[in-house]
């Protein structure tokens, strides 16, 4: 399986591949930064309201970032399943597909609503004691927990967007969320233009009327503007147990490896808030500029599962190796650029931070660690999260998170900080190790091809 066909090209020589392929990377990137600017805006605002109320939004926007792992792993296996269909143009089961992704997304979010609203305490004490973090986390939690439901939702009908290269209408999207947020943020927080002050709440409402407002531009582009699959047409909500069995064949694996990643971040910062006051904001500030790189690699990782489930569904083996090559040796450079980025900028953006010499000198060696981190991280997600859910094989993502994350990565993390007691930075290289040795099992199974399955009927 190793050799290549005959006739088959290393890289892919379709430009159209390319055009489709650089504008998508721009676009969904550029959304991805709207989005991530969107809760550095409220970081920003809560902390100069008051710390209580920053660090009470912080505590639940844990649980929004699991309903987000929750919102991805739906999402990823509607495109993986709708992109082979539309690569045949086959439009009706993308419909159906929809409609079962939708309805699994309502009933969950609904599930987690009711907790979180019944046992509002109870479900922030599994993040923090602080009884004062809590109050305010739970006056925010009250009113941002009626989001999760038109978020999941916005999320899955993007996804299934995308995965017909629609996805122009994701950026206007998240830029108009920016807007909204950040204006209902600015006097509702603070009590501007005659409205009270609400503090954490008013974060909260301005998050709920974003969200709300995302969901429906969605809706009025599918009723108005989208010709291409026409979804609100009748078949969205048609039972098909064929279908949702193929779907739930294919969400399982997905949603085990993304939920097993998501719930290690969390335990991995939780880590490094036990060691000290430096090291918490010298990780704060080494992940800000990491995580506005890393929007990069989550959007090649999403366009790479479009890329490969529409060369899977045209059914040409030979044009599905050389795109999935071309698509991992480009994620390769992207890591190399970025992690460059990161060292050569590192120290202008370090003067714009008022922090002392040694939290100053720890997050300048943090900084240059990510760098390194980026690089592996920029190859093996997009291939695993991209390429193979993509192509129809998620069992090995979550096989490998499984073991590199559950078995490996945590055990060690616990040990060097709280046994062995090494300092920080070697801490953190083994709390995001997993992003440099997971490269090898990744490319030893792309080197294999057996990840492209055919997920149509």
């Amino acid at each position: 399986m190793n050799r290549r066909l005959s006739g088959e090209s290393f890289f892919t020589r379709d430009k159209e591949f390319y055009r489709v392929m650089f504008p998508m990377l721009l676009t969904v990137a550029l959304q991805n930064v709207v989005t991530y600017s969107v809760n550095m805006a409220d970081n920003i605002m809560l902390g100069s309201y008051s710390q209580a109320s920053l660090s009470g939004a912080a505590t639940v926007n844990q649980i929004f970032f699991l309903m987000q792992q929750f919102a991805i792993s739906v999402g990823n296996t509607l495109v993986a399943l709708s992109a082979q269909y539309w690569a045949k143009e086959n439009v009706a089961p993308i419909r159906t597909l929809t409609g079962i992704a939708l309805k699994l997304g309502a009933i969950v979010s609904v599930i987690v609503i009711a907790l979180c609203c019944a046992f509002p305490t109870a479900v922030l004490s599994l993040f923090t004691n602080d009884a004062q973090i809590i109050a305010e986390g739970k006056s925010y939690l009250l009113l941002v927990v009626w989001s999760f439901l038109p978020f999941v939702l916005t999320q899955t009908l993007m996804a299934m967007l995308r995965a017909v290269k629609t996805v122009n209408i994701s950026f206007y999207v998240s830029a108009i969320s920016l807007v909204i947020n950040v204006g209902v943020n600015y006097v509702l927080i603070f009590g501007k233009l005659g409205f009270p002050e609400m503090g954490v709440r008013g974060a909260a409402v301005g998050t709920l009327i974003a969200r709300v407002a995302e969901l429906l531009i969605v809706l009025v582009f599918l009723l108005k503007k989208d010709k291409k699959v026409r979804l609100l047409q009748p078949g969205l909500f048609r039972r098909d147990a064929t279908l949702r069995k193929d779907y739930i064949k294919v969400y399982i694996p997905i949603m085990c490896s993304t939920v097993l990643w998501g719930v290690s971040v969390p335990m991995q910062t939780a880590i490094l808030g036990k060691l000290s006051a430096d090291a918490i904001a010298a990780n704060s500030v080494a992940t800000t500029f990491y995580q506005y790189l890393k929007v990069v690699v989550v959007a090649m990782s999403s366009i790479s599962g479009v890329m490969i489930g529409n060369a899977i569904g045209k059914g040409d083996t030979a044009r599905i190796r050389s795109d999935a090559r071309t698509l991992a040796c480009i994620d390769v450079l992207i890591g190399l650029v970025l992690g460059a980025a990161l060292v050569l900028l590192r120290r202008p953006l370090l003067s714009l931070y008022e922090l002392n010499d040694a939290a100053l000198r720890m997050s300048d060696h943090l900084i240059v660690i990510m760098a390194f981190i980026m690089v592996g991280m920029s190859y093996q997600m997009p291939v695993s999260f991209g390429i193979f859910s993509g192509g129809g094989d998620g069992s090995f993502t979550m096989k490998m998170n499984l073991i590199s994350t559950w078995l490996i990565v945590m055990p060690l993390s616990f040990m060097a900080a709280f046994w062995w007691k090494l300092p920080v930075e070697w801490v953190v290289v083994i709390v995001q190790s997993d992003q440099i040795f997971k490269c090898l099992p990744t490319y030893l199974h792309f080197r294999k091809y057996n990840w492209m399955k055919t997920l149509t009927r």
